[in-house]
């Protein structure tokens, strides 16, 4: 089903939110898909604008990357490697709900993702750069007809090369066992507000993006975030989102010593648990040996309570 068909079966399904006025438009005015089906807070930060099925579980995804955009700020004139994992996220969801029937309230969550990027084919030209994605999906499992995990791969090509190559599993859950599983939680209201680090340190211009805040120990932040940043909060109500948390890993590695010029070439991030608004929880990073001669791979970790929270790797050495 295309994004033109699905459209009005998406109205129908979601009553509790205004049916869609005319074809929704990105932050560029190209027509996106609805951004309730990758769960968008606002239509500029939608970056799918249409899909179709190859064959039973391989589909082609078509996909703007923008030139201009508050958050998914190209630096240096490259777009930030921020937006492969980004389009992997919007595009497992849109296909979740569009080609598996997960209904518009379940909750997913993001077991791991990994992707390996080329920094020197990111290079930011006249208007959005079109990106067409090809997804597959495996393992695919379903509990009384319901899909509950399933693992997606990507291949995101430029013209004729490739970007970047995507592989990561994801967890859906109803949002009544959701409800049950997360109701004491504490809520938005006790989140970090804590005074951010410089954004200049972390490749930002506006504070409203930085998502760390400073600690006497080096190489060691508090998780921080502007609750009105609508783009990183998405739709997580209960905790810190996972766009909050691949963007700290981001912000970790630039920040640390000597570090401030790291080109990212490959990430990848095991997720174990939510993270939760409160106690705060703590961001680490680490330099370990690379593989590769003269490259630079960083380790960042998230732990809340003693626990571990997340564990993420980066690296500069190019994959492919």
């Amino acid at each position: 089903m295309h994004s033109s068909a699905f459209r009005e079966h998406l109205s129908a399904s979601a009553p509790g939110d205004d049916p869609p006025q005319g074809p929704p438009t990105g932050a560029e005015g190209w027509e996106t898909v609805p951004r309730e089906l990758v769960h968008r807070l606002r239509a500029d930060d939608v970056l799918l604008t249409g899909w179709e099925r190859v064959d039973d579980d391989r589909f082609r995804v078509s996909v703007r990357w923008p030139d201009r955009h508050d958050h998914f700020t190209p630096r240096r004139r490259q777009y930030p490697p921020q937006l492969v994992g980004e389009t992997m996220r919007q595009a497992t969801m849109l296909l979740a709900h569009t080609e598996y029937g997960v209904p518009l309230e379940d909750q997913f969550l993001i077991r791991d993702l990994d992707y390996r990027l080329r920094p020197d084919r990111l290079g930011v030209g006249e208007g959005p750069a079109r990106i067409d994605a090809e997804i597959v999906c495996s393992a695919v499992r379903r509990r009384r007809g319901r899909l509950v995990a399933m693992h997606c791969r990507m291949t995101a090509c430029r013209g004729q090369e490739v970007v970047a190559v995507a592989a990561g599993n994801v967890s859906i859950t109803t949002a009544a066992v959701y409800r049950r599983l997360r109701h004491t939680r504490p809520p938005a209201e006790l989140a970090a507000f804590a005074v951010p680090v410089a954004p200049e340190r972390v490749g930002r211009t506006d504070p409203r993006h930085v998502v760390l805040a400073p600690t006497p120990q080096a190489e060691r932040w508090q998780l921080r975030a502007d609750p009105l940043n609508a783009t990183l909060t998405g739709r997580a109500r209960d905790h810190y989102s996972g766009l909050i948390l691949m963007e700290a890993v981001y912000q970790a590695v630039l920040a640390g010593p000597g570090r401030r010029d790291f080109c990212p070439a490959s990430f990848s991030i095991d997720f174990f648990r939510y993270a939760d608004f409160a106690p705060p929880c703590w961001i680490e990073a680490h330099t370990v040996p690379a593989a590769t001669p003269g490259s630079t791979t960083v380790v960042v970790t998230g732990r809340q309570e003693g626990l571990t929270v997340f564990e993420a790797s980066v690296g500069d050495a190019r994959a492919f």
